[in-house]
């Protein structure tokens, strides 16, 4: 098991540019494994349950820069304060006012993606692109959480499907630069997980998010 992962990792570097950012996502897979992939020069890792990412950040090594992808609960953002690099699932106003008030009391600065739900499905969470303008409006009144870029989990479907989402999103992003905000700065487009990351960049991503294609598959308890 320890080769695939040195293994693995040596593969996607060399295909993802050194512009683009690499998080390895971890969530079910144990320290042995984060180390692994640790050891071969990997410093940011990515979690989507609380509990899960509290109790990594307690043992594994203090450089680790961790992300959080998954949907968050307001009741638990208290446990997760001081403890990211980055959420990337900024997704609502009540999480938004939740963050602010846990992070202003500990006189903290969050970094956050926006998460748009770029295919507008009902499954997922994320602003439609149609809410994305007046939810800034809301980041713009914070000062303790900064939006640092936009992030999407696209859907299922076929290379062009694929690509024309992400373009979306680039599009997006390329129009968010070029406005003058309080508490936002686009440079960050997080796009692109194991399956289809090669596209994501070809597209513009400068951020990837690769589970599978690093630790292999899940094991789901």
């Amino acid at each position: 098991m320890s080769f695939n992962v040195i293994d693995n990792v040596k593969k996607i570097r060399n295909e993802v540019p050194e512009t683009v950012s690499l998080i390895c996502v971890s969530k079910t897979k144990p320290n042995e494994l984060i180390m692994e992939a640790y050891n071969a020069g990997e410093r940011e890792f990515g979690e989507n349950k609380v509990q899960e990412l509290t109790e990594k950040y307690e043992t594994l090594p203090k450089d680790i820069k961790w992300h959080f992808i998954g949907h968050l609960q307001r009741n638990k953002v208290k446990y997760i304060v001081g403890k990211l690099h980055l959420l990337h699932s900024l997704d609502g106003v009540k999480l938004l006012h939740e963050l602010e008030k846990r992070y202003g009391k500990e006189e903290l600065e969050l970094n956050t993606l926006i998460q748009v739900n770029v295919g507008e499905e009902e499954s997922k969470t994320g602003l439609h692109k149609n809410e994305v303008n007046d939810f800034i409006k809301e980041v713009e009144k914070c000062s303790h959480v900064k939006v640092k870029g936009i992030m999407a989990i696209i859907p299922k479907g076929t290379e062009e499907q694929c690509r024309s989402y992400f373009k979306e999103m680039k599009e997006m992003y390329e129009n968010l630069k070029k406005m003058d905000y309080n508490n936002v700065s686009m440079e960050i487009l997080s796009m692109g997980m194991s399956g289809d990351y090669k596209i994501a960049i070809d597209e513009g991503s400068n951020m990837v998010r690769v589970g599978t294609g690093v630790f292999g598959n899940r094991v789901y308890k």
